[in-house]
């Protein structure tokens, strides 16, 4: 019997750019960029964007923001009329240039970042929208210490209805860990992440088996 071969990862790079030139995540001929039912179903948008405008609105449009993984720009597009700065983040290039073209805000910035690699822009606030859930957990574990360095985290995972194991690992790529009846949990081992505050801000169904959960974390 033939041992198994063992699957060697891609850079993530290239994984998402694969991904988006193949029409992964969905869209049709007339469609260059789209990032999936999870940037456009409107019940799983509406109540995202609702409790994060809510929450932005608290500083009075004074708050600095970085979209770490904005994808096509569908629901970041919703959000930079809140804030002081918006800096919508991602890993590829011509994503990066797309995105340019069609957003002109003058408190918008885009920027080409590998988030697990790359130095982070500074803001008050990140935005994490169903990002490492397509991640390793040594990718998510190098993001998590930069994180550490923002006061607040809205990070929104889809996870498991009922009791699942977290984090079990993967392979960066177009899946996440549903398959193996897990999710991303960052306050989970082999994380642990510490914050001062957590908070669920929005909780979407996806079908009988998943929900799509939003939560806000202060950091100390």
């Amino acid at each position: 019997m033939c041992a198994k071969r063992k699957k060697e990862p891609w850079p993530t790079k290239a994984v998402m750019q694969q991904i988006y030139d193949n029409k992964m995540w969905g869209g049709d001929s007339t469609v260059d960029f789209f990032s999936g039912e999870g940037s456009h179903a409107p019940e799983i948008v509406n109540p995202y964007v609702k409790e994060v405008t809510t929450f932005l609105n608290s500083f009075g449009k004074n708050v600095i923001v970085s979209d770490l993984g904005c994808g096509d720009f569908n629901v970041g597009n919703k959000l930079v009329s809140y804030t002081k700065k918006y800096i919508a983040v991602d890993i590829v290039p011509e994503l990066i240039e797309r995105n340019k073209r069609l957003f002109n805000y003058n408190n918008l910035e885009f920027k080409c970042i590998d988030i697990s690699q790359d130095p982070l822009p500074k803001a008050d606030c990140v935005l994490l929208r169903q990002v490492m859930q397509h991640l390793s957990n040594t990718e998510i574990e190098k993001l998590l210490l930069k994180l550490k360095s923002y006061k607040y985290l809205i990070v929104t995972e889809h996870i498991p209805v009922g009791n699942f194991t977290p984090n079990v690992d993967i392979i960066s790529g177009q899946g996440i860990r549903l398959k193996k009846n897990s999710g991303v949990d960052i306050q989970q081992q082999p994380f642990s992440f510490k914050t001062a505050l957590v908070k669920n801000l929005a909780t979407s169904y996806h079908d009988s088996k998943s929900v799509i959960v939003t939560n806000l974390y202060q950091n100390f």
